[in-house]
């Protein structure tokens, strides 16, 4: 159990990861959270990030701060994509060693598993093979981070822990047309064709694939409860060298199906278009979550259910903007 008084920073609060997180921890009651925008915290500069353990000294730090992007954007910017991730993990992971933080959670991603890994992917498939090509270096980077995690609690007694979540969406999320993930992407794409009332939308891909969705503010109550384990807990599930923990629904749907889905939700009455010469990723990616499951949590929210509140969320935001506009 952590008091909620603790002193709690969460790098990165402003994403789609550290906001869900920043809001379950005031739900539930938290109310001595640390934030910093980045340009308050440069997290890829040592002696800054440094000063700043050292001047506000948490009791628990939430490593959610990451660059983070599609398939487009991790083609088009894999130098950004490594070495901002793993100049972060670095700085924030020792900091929280050299000040003697009592409990860390660094987020990953499933994506760290390798290209051709058996369905659904489990903990112990990590480094068996080969990574998905396009988005390698970030892969590599999270690999980096969790292996960080790993030798200070070895070296060093720490108790640093690793969440591994499954393809993530909803409030706060990058809508960018090119840079964000499917769903955001598609949420745009779907809505602006029911403004400018478009009798199409195209979607990259075969439409094929399979993939697990889960809603953001799912692995913010999931990511809690693995951090609020008591050490003894999380050790007797874990191995000191595959100490990651998934977090996902373990249901997957095709893109096909997702869009459907979506195009329900948006209001959209156009055709679906499929862009073959876009590049699928990998074929399926969903996740094992028996480990996680057998510490006593499971996600609450559908897909219908999570597309629904995003949606609801990302109109208003249309909305607003239009308004300053």
């Amino acid at each position: 159990m952590i008091d909620k008084h603790s002193k709690i920073y969460i790098a990165g609060h402003h994403g789609l990861v550290g906001s869900a997180i920043v809001r379950q921890l005031s739900q539930q009651g938290f109310d001595n959270l640390i934030t910093k925008t980045h340009q308050q915290l440069d997290l890829t500069n040592q002696r800054v990030v440094d000063d700043f353990f050292k001047q506000q000294a948490p009791d628990y730090v939430v490593l959610a701060a990451a660059k983070v992007g599609g398939i487009y954007a991790n083609n088009t910017y894999p130098a950004d994509f490594i070495y901002q991730n793993m100049m972060i993990e670095a700085n924030v992971i020792h900091a929280a060693f050299k000040y003697r933080v009592k409990r860390l959670l660094f987020l990953g991603s499933t994506c760290i598993y390798p290209q051709a890994t058996p369905q659904p992917m489990r903990e112990d498939a990590l480094l068996t093979g080969i990574l998905e090509p396009t988005n390698e270096p970030y892969a590599v980077a999270k690999i980096a981070g969790i292996k960080l995690c790993e030798s200070y609690n070895r070296q060093h007694g720490t108790d640093f822990r690793s969440v591994m979540p499954t393809n993530l969406y909803g409030i706060n999320d990058n809508f960018h047309p090119e840079n964000s993930h499917v769903i955001p992407a598609l949420m745009q794409r779907f809505h602006q064709a029911k403004i400018n009332q478009a009798t199409e939308v195209v979607i990259w891909g075969s439409g094929k694939p399979r993939r697990e969705f889960l809603y953001v503010d799912d692995m913010a109550q999931g990511s809690l409860f693995v951090l609020a384990l008591d050490e003894a807990t999380y050790q007797a599930n874990t191995q000191p060298m595959l100490s990651h923990i998934n977090i996902g629904t373990g249901v997957d749907v095709s893109i096909t199906e997702m869009a459907q889905i979506m195009q329900t939700v948006v209001g959209f009455t156009g055709k679906l278009v499929f862009d073959t010469s876009k590049p699928d990723g990998t074929l399926r990616k969903l996740s094992d979550v028996s480990r996680l499951s057998n510490m006593g949590w499971r996600s609450g929210v559908d897909l219908v259910q999570g597309l629904r509140k995003t949606y609801a969320w990302y109109a208003e935001q249309e909305k607003n903007r239009k308004i300053r506009c």
